[in-house]
C-alpha cells in the first residue's frame, strides 16, 4: 500500500491498552497509533483529520507530560458541538479512536472492568472550546481549540478541486490538486514550532 511519505513524519502515539493486555493483543499492552491509523479510520487524509490528531496529541501531552504513557479508555473525550454539526464528528472519532473512547454503544467491559462506554460525549455545552479530554483517574482536564487556518491551502487549490469534482480535470490536474491538497496537511503534521497555534489549550485544570 503507498501513502505520502509524510505520513510517517507525523508524531507517533504510545499509549498503554489495559484491555488488549488483559486479551493478549498488544505486548506489554502497549500500542502505537500513527497518523496512517487515523487516515484509515476516517477514509481520507484532510487539514480536519490532521487537526484532530494534533488536538489529542496536545491533550494527552498537557494531562500525561511527554514521557509518561496515556491509558486508553481512561480518558474522557467531550466535544462541544454536536456530532452531526460540521466536521465535529470527524474530530470526535479520530480522538475516540486514540483514546480508547467510545459512546454509548462502545465496549462494555469484562467482569466490571476495561469498560470503554459513555467516554465519548458530544453536545457538551460547557466547554470552553472545541474539545475537552479529561483523565479519569485523576478527573485532570485540558480543553483545546482547533484553528487549521494557520496553515493556509495555495490559492490553486480549490479551483483545481472544484475542476476534479464536475468530472473537467485532466489527470495531471488532478495530481497536482492532491499535491497541494496533502501538502497543507504535511505543513501542519510535520512542523511542530505551530502545533501549539493549531491546537490551542483554552483551559486546564
Amino acid at each position: 500500500m503507498n501513502y505520502p511519505e509524510f505520513f510517517d513524519r507525523a508524531p507517533v502515539f504510545r499509549l498503554f491498552d489495559p484491555l488488549g493486555n488483559f486479551l493478549g493483543a498488544f505486548e506489554e499492552g502497549l500500542v502505537e497509533i500513527r497518523y496512517l491509523d487515523c487516515v484509515k479510520l476516517a477514509g481520507h487524509s484532510c487539514p480536519t483529520v490532521a487537526g484532530a490528531f494534533l488536538l489529542t496529541w496536545r491533550g494527552m501531552e498537557a494531562l500525561f507530560g511527554p514521557e509518561a504513557l496515556p491509558t486508553r479508555s481512561e480518558i474522557r473525550v467531550e466535544l462541544q458541538q454536536s456530532k452531526s454539526e460540521g466536521v465535529t464528528g470527524v474530530i470526535g472519532n479520530v480522538a475516540a479512536f486514540i483514546c480508547g473512547a467510545g459512546d454509548e454503544g462502545g465496549f462494555a467491559g469484562i467482569g466490571g472492568r476495561f469498560s470503554r462506554r459513555d467516554l465519548l460525549r458530544f453536545g457538551v455545552s460547557d466547554i470552553a472550546g472545541d474539545i475537552r479530554f479529561t483523565r479519569i483517574d485523576t478527573g485532570a482536564s485540558v480543553t483545546l481549540r482547533l484553528d487549521t487556518s494557520v496553515v493556509g491551502g495555495s490559492p490553486e487549490m480549490m479551483p483545481l478541486m472544484q475542476k476534479a469534482l464536475r468530472g473537467e480535470a485532466l489527470p495531471e490536474e488532478i495530481q497536482k490538486f492532491q499535491e497541494l491538497w496533502q501538502g497543507r496537511v504535511e505543513a501542519m503534521l510535520t512542523t511542530p514550532e505551530l502545533w501549539e497555534k493549531i491546537a490551542i489549550i483554552t483551559e486546564q485544570s
